[in-house]
């Protein structure tokens, strides 16, 4: 039996060497016959183009939210010390002076009770800071609106005891702006906004 010339290219073609002419099928690997890369995402896997680990600013100012309201916790106490000893003030002012006890009691309750309910404030607003700072890890767009108002009003009530000259506020509007500025940056909207 004859299969026709094997150099006559309209006769039966006998096998072909594998990989000689053009490939039969599909590539195994897109591209010009090197393997593509993984599609690079920032801040660790998940979804390309969507962080999954928190940012450095966002780590700053969580660490920042700490600080903040442990030292309001801190005045919430030095508030509750302050009451305690200007009620007992009153109470040794109302020995040595001619006032009746029942009036110097009356005035030291009032004065402890405004006391109490200053540093319950204070320790609300510590509570808030703290809590906020705890949650930026797994939050979403909520907990960062949360941290960026307690930002404002700490750093709007440390200008306002500037004017009063108490420099200690200085530290609290810096720790306040920094917290803005780093939760309002884009790589921390994209890591509260990305897919849980």
């Amino acid at each position: 039996m004859s299969f026709g010339d094997p150099n006559n290219p309209y006769g039966q073609q006998q096998g072909q060497q594998p990989g000689y002419g053009y490939p039969q099928g599909q590539p195994q690997q897109p591209g010009y016959g090197y393997p593509q890369a993984p599609p690079v995402t920032p801040y660790g896997g998940g979804y390309p183009g969507v962080p999954t680990e928190m940012p450095g600013g966002v780590k700053a100012a969580r660490v920042m939210l700490f600080i903040l309201g442990g030292f309001q916790a801190l005045g919430a106490v030095f508030v509750l010390i302050a009451g305690a000893w200007i009620m007992e003030m009153f109470s040794a002012a109302a020995e040595s002076s001619s006032t009746s006890s029942a009036d110097a009691e009356a005035a030291a309750g009032i004065g402890m009770g405004f006391m109490v309910i200053i540093a319950l404030f204070v320790a609300g607003f510590a509570l808030w800071g703290i809590l906020s700072g705890a949650k930026l890890g797994k939050g979403g767009s909520g907990i960062r609106v949360s941290a960026i108002v307690y930002a404002s009003v700490v750093t709007l009530f440390s200008v306002i005891n500037l004017f009063g000259a108490n420099f200690f506020a200085l530290i609290s509007l810096v720790l306040g702006i920094l917290i803005i500025v780093f939760l309002a940056k884009a790589d921390a909207s994209a890591y509260f906004n990305r897919q849980r």
